[in-house]
């Protein structure tokens, strides 16, 4: 079974920082774009960051651009989003996605993880 679960979301001050993960199983990880997307309420969803399963490069979101840093552990099947100097606006439900478009096209999602920034 395919599975992507998300840890280290919480409560943290404005200009803290988290450690998101997601681990994740049940397919080839290292041949997959691995994303991080966030929702707050009364928005919709946004990229947050993008890491490439070619290359290992990576896109960011303007607004997150200079504080939050994806990487990725192929031999541990997991991604990781780096999040500092947090912002109130940073506050929403972080989701894990997995995306091939070789030989055909898959999308996995995670559950999410609530990271709240506080002022």
């Amino acid at each position: 079974q395919v599975q992507l679960v998300e840890s280290g979301g919480g409560l943290v001050q404005a200009g803290g920082s988290l450690r998101l993960s997601c681990a994740t199983s049940g397919f080839t990880f290292s041949t997959y774009d691995m994303s991080w997307y966030r929702q707050a309420p009364g928005t919709e969803r946004e990229l947050v960051a993008r890491i490439r399963s070619t290359d290992g490069s990576t896109n960011y979101a303007d607004s997150v651009k200079g504080r939050f840093t994806i990487s990725r552990d192929n031999a541990k099947n997991t991604v990781y989003l780096q999040m500092n100097s947090l912002k109130p606006e940073d506050t929403a439900v972080y989701v894990c996605n997995a995306r091939r478009y070789w030989p055909g096209n898959l999308v996995y999602w995670g559950q999410g993880t609530q990271v709240t920034v506080s002022s």
